[in-house]
């Protein structure tokens, strides 16, 4: 029987876990720079700080209209303003799932394992397609 003691991870289990572990641990720290830039007024917003109040109250429609706030990926070309700029460490902390899966491919290969090396590629294809809005959800 096999306990909570006597069980082993495999090498790309903990190959998994750690890229997970810095990989979150990166992201977070980019959303704590990036906060610390927007704040600090480095890069200029692209709402305006003093507008902020008489928008929230809207509804999430009125406010995208009323703000110019981006649909989907059209936060991309915004990384230069210091509101967007955050949405980095967001993105890169959405995207360490896929990478993890990414890093497992060769390890797969090596050892000629088709099931895992199935299931991987159909994970990253699932959540690439939804990531990228395709089918009108998610990337937002």
């Amino acid at each position: 029987m096999v306990t909570r003691d006597s069980a082993k991870a495999s090498p790309e289990q903990l190959l998994y876990a750690d890229l997970l572990f810095y990989g979150c641990w990166a992201s977070i720290l980019i959303m704590m720079v990036t906060y610390v830039i927007y704040v600090a007024g480095l890069m200029g917003p692209h709402i305006p700080l003093n507008q902020l109040p008489h928008l929230w109250h809207l509804p999430v429609g009125e406010f995208m209209e009323k703000s110019g706030a981006p649909h989907g990926w059209g936060w991309v070309p915004l990384l230069g303003k210091g509101d967007y700029l955050n949405f980095l460490g967001i993105a890169l902390l959405g995207a360490m799932t896929i990478i993890g899966f990414i890093t497992l491919i060769p390890a797969y290969v090596r050892q000629k394992d088709t099931a895992f090396l199935v299931i991987v590629f159909v994970e990253v294809a699932a959540l690439l397609l939804a990531a990228s809005g395709i089918f009108g959800a998610g990337a937002h």
